[in-house]
């Protein structure tokens, strides 16, 4: 059956921008090669529970359609806020606390507001799409054609791709689980500035709520590189670091590793989407600056222009 909107990517800003457009009163489809919508805002079940392997949090902003959205959420008990406050790791290993907005987080893991904005759609999981031009997906009618995907693996599927200049970088997320929990109970989070290995440590009981002992620890992009082909190799890595930085006697009792080749954009366009006739684009590549917030607007703002034309 033939529709208005073919969307590649069942991420936040795929799903954020085929919402907008049904609601517009267009016919959407949304193709994602995973098992599962959810694209970075990834969770993962490990040891029984969901870890997050993705983005560590959203914030909210100033955009009163994500709020409202946010709003929503909350009031069903699928977000929540977590905290405003991160623990900075300077060079020298001194902890210093830093205030900023608050940081939400998901009771279920982040993939679950993925798979609530899919609630409705016409979503085709594990469907691997080879080739997009416009108006077309694989040679067939797919009327307006959305890439909802980082430049680069947009670039995989036409020669016309939006964003594909654009600098992408790695992460390797690895979630360390002991069999208690060994490090100050307000750590939340923290920044590790000018480390060659680690980035960020989430402490992922925290943020989900029920005091797991697990820590999911993203590494630098120089380290991730180093791993691209084998991500359980940077384990060691990471375990050693942390270990050193938070003070923990022991090795963790169980570790898992995920790679992102494409991470994180180095740099936002500052434009909201890519628009053209039947061949669009939107992400967190597409706005101000990346952010799960800044794919939810450019899917969202696309999904409007797409239902105003």
């Amino acid at each position: 059956m033939a529709v208005d909107v073919t969307v590649v990517g069942g991420g936040i800003s795929g799903l954020a921008c085929a919402r907008a457009a049904a609601a517009g009163g267009l016919s959407v489809r949304v193709l994602d090669r995973g098992r599962r919508v959810g694209g970075r805002l990834a969770s993962r079940t490990l040891w029984d529970r969901p870890v997050d392997l993705g983005a560590s949090y959203f914030v909210v902003g100033e955009s009163a359609s994500f709020a409202h959205v946010v709003a929503g959420w909350q009031e069903r008990g699928l977000a929540r806020p977590w905290t405003d406050t991160f623990v900075a790791i300077g060079a020298d290993g001194e902890q210093q606390q830093k205030h900023g907005p608050m940081r939400w987080a998901a009771p279920h893991g982040l993939r679950s507001l993925a798979v609530d904005l899919a609630e409705g759609l016409e979503v085709r999981a594990q469907t691997t799409v080879e080739a997009v031009e416009p108006y077309r997906v694989d040679g067939e009618d797919a009327g307006e054609v959305v890439l909802a995907m980082p430049g680069p693996q947009a670039a995989r599927l036409t020669d016309r791709a939006p964003g594909a200049e654009l600098d992408w970088e790695p992460v390797i997320a690895v979630a360390l689980r002991w069999d208690g929990r060994q490090w100050p109970a307000d750590l939340r989070g923290a920044f590790v500035d000018a480390h060659p290995d680690i980035s960020f440590i989430a402490d992922d009981g925290d943020r989900r709520g029920d005091g797991s002992p697990v820590l999911v620890v993203h590494t630098t992009a120089q380290r991730a590189r180093h791993h691209l082909d084998d991500p359980a190799g940077a384990i060691p890595a990471v375990v050693a670091a942390t270990r050193d930085l938070l003070g923990i006697a022991d090795d963790p009792a169980e570790t898992f590793a995920h790679r992102w080749r494409f991470a994180r954009p180095t740099a936002a366009t500052g434009q909201p989407f890519h628009r053209a006739p039947g061949l669009s684009a939107c992400g967190d590549a597409w706005g101000d600056r990346p952010a799960v917030r800044t794919a939810w607007e450019s899917g969202h703002e696309l999904g409007l222009a797409l239902a105003d034309s």
